[in-house]
């Protein structure tokens, strides 16, 4: 009786428009499809043939991944707001595809690397941005530019030296895939790579014939590096004497006397404080009294990359090497070399 007047059943729909059955019962659940009418006694369902374009259509738009919301929009008869849907959502499609691009092109890039670490990389551009400034500024000894990069177990560890101070920083790994690897990265062309870096998520680091390469979001930078062996730095700090004096002292106000001092400060250790140039800072001691003295190069820029707003002084006796330890991260360690008491002195 349905098709005599005009009308067809659900099974006959479905075949027309190319949608399930289960489907049109789910659009006519949300509203998308309201039948012409249902058989109270049996509950099926029947439509116009004028609803079979609007099912094609649901159809077409839900295979673009249109949602339902939009497609009530676009099914509303208004022409220019269909429009104006359609293309906010061709929009978002296009940023997506962007997007899943740039993934697949990171990852084919380092489908072929048997050696590799992920790493965050706003942590490794903060590495190199605390590593960096202990390396020589001169080419004197070429390896003694460059910053060691090491990666073994589940972090990579970044350490430098210009022989008057040492600094190392660990930065644990968010995967790693082959052997350990380390290179002496050339510290002189980091600048750039560090901008990079820090408008990235993470990266893929690994060693290469053409140097370090770094990977993310779909682009990548080398790095170019320095074959010579680096110092053996484990060996200085395995060598580190036992610690006499222990100070813990406010960041901020050593940087202020630093950048205002000559270019050798002297630092008065006593177990009520520590006096810098004449300045007296507040401090907690442990242990005995000492005299020291900087060069202000060598040690501002250890206390200027510290982390947090506290910093830890070890000192053994005045001849050895000061250990800086942030108080707030203490995977990043610097030695500065004291200086000779300056003749005028």
């Amino acid at each position: 009786m349905a098709e005599s007047d005009g009308l067809i059943t659900i099974g006959v729909l479905a075949r027309a428009s190319g949608l399930t059955a289960s489907a049109l019962r789910f659009y006519d659940d949300c509203g998308l499809l309201t039948p012409a009418r249902v058989d109270p006694l049996t509950g099926y369902r029947y439509y116009t043939e004028d609803q079979r374009e609007r099912a094609v259509m649901i159809r077409r738009l839900r295979a673009i991944e249109v949602p339902l919301e939009s497609i009530s929009e676009i099914l509303s008869g208004d022409i220019g707001r269909a429009e104006q849907v359609l293309d906010a959502h061709v929009g978002e499609l296009r940023r997506r595809a962007s997007a899943a691009a740039v993934v697949a092109g990171s990852i084919k890039q380092t489908l072929s690397l048997d050696d590799r670490v992920a790493l965050p990389a706003g942590l490794l551009a903060e590495a190199f941005e605390q590593v960096r400034v202990a390396a020589a500024g001169n080419r004197e000894i070429p390896v003694l530019a460059g910053i060691l990069l090491e990666a073994s177990g589940n972090s990579v560890t970044l350490t430098a030296t210009d022989r008057y101070r040492l600094t190392t920083r660990t930065v644990v790994s968010r995967d790693r895939q082959g052997g350990d690897w380390s290179l002496v990265v050339d510290g002189g062309e980091l600048a750039p790579v560090i901008e990079w870096l820090r408008g990235l998520d993470e990266i893929i680091a690994a060693p290469t014939d053409q140097g370090l390469l770094i990977v993310g979001d779909g682009s990548e930078r080398r790095c170019r590096v320095i074959d010579e062996p680096f110092p053996d730095y484990r060996a200085v700090l395995s060598g580190l004497q036992p610690v006499r004096t222990r100070v813990l002292t406010a960041r901020a106000p050593l940087l202020q006397v630093l950048e205002s001092a000559s270019p050798t400060v002297r630092f008065e250790v006593s177990p009520t404080g520590l006096t810098v140039s004449g300045s007296r800072l507040p401090a907690t001691v442990t242990g005995s009294g000492i005299d020291l003295f900087f060069e202000v190069t060598t040690l501002l820029p250890a206390i200027n990359t510290a982390l947090g707003p506290d910093l830890m002084l070890d000192i053994a006796a005045a001849g050895h090497p000061v250990v800086i330890r942030s108080a707030t991260d203490g995977d990043l360690t610097t030695l500065a070399m004291p200086a000779r008491q300056p003749t005028n002195g």
